[in-house]
């Protein structure tokens, strides 16, 4: 399992957040803060949150055009 820190090729240089993989699931944090806090999800619980995001079950509210 890969271990080491990989941020998205997509991401800004101020404003990601890195992901590494490990036996029992996935460990998330903000590059920024490198030694701040790390979420740890299972598989499952990573699986289900990948699945939420292509849904579009994060969305936020659409923006009006006030033009």
């Amino acid at each position: 399992m890969n271990r080491a820190w990989r941020k998205s090729q997509h991401s800004h240089a101020d404003a990601c957040v890195e992901i590494a993989w490990d036996p029992e699931g996935v460990r998330v944090r903000d590059s920024k803060h490198p030694g701040g806090p790390v979420l740890h999800f299972t598989w499952v619980e990573w699986k289900a949150f990948v699945t939420g995001v292509k849904e579009g079950e994060f969305d936020g509210p659409a923006l009006i055009d006030q033009a």
